[in-house]
């Protein structure tokens, strides 16, 4: 098994932040591409969020995906059967999700997180995407 990682939770899909991460480890999940420490967290955390904005169940939407649908062919699938969010939703979401970790309740679990990936002294991750980016070897966004 190839350990590939997922693209950033900053990139987008018709303007929406992490749609684009959650489909490409549902797709390398399903090709056998995603690394192990993913798994336990699929469709949990945001995931769990960004489906409940998109009024979808994640498994059924990962049903949906398997390992060959599109990002665009993904939001055609949220559009039929779900709710496609407005522009005012996008904006409210990209905000939150772009700044999760920063002076919010879940502070202390991304100081935790940094401690363990001796990133403590690593000022500019402010947040649970900078994080993510850090972690995954991708330069920090902030």
């Amino acid at each position: 098994m190839s350990n590939s990682l997922p693209v950033s939770p900053y990139e987008t899909c018709r303007g929406l932040v992490y749609f684009p991460r959650m489909i490409d480890k549902i797709r390398k999940h399903a090709d056998g591409q995603l690394g192990a420490d993913y798994v336990p967290n699929l469709g949990k955390g945001f995931d769990v969020r960004c489906c409940s904005l998109l009024g979808i169940d994640y498994d059924a939407l990962a049903a949906a995906v398997g390992s060959s649908m599109t990002d665009e062919q993904a939001w055609e699938w949220v559009s039929q059967n779900g709710k496609a969010p407005t522009e005012e939703q996008i904006e409210v979401w990209n905000g939150f999700m772009t700044r999760r970790g920063w002076k919010d309740d879940i502070v202390d679990i991304l100081e935790r997180r940094k401690k363990e990936s001796g990133f403590e002294k690593r000022s500019e991750i402010q947040t649970m995407f900078d994080y993510i980016d850090a972690d995954e070897g991708r330069p920090v966004r902030s």
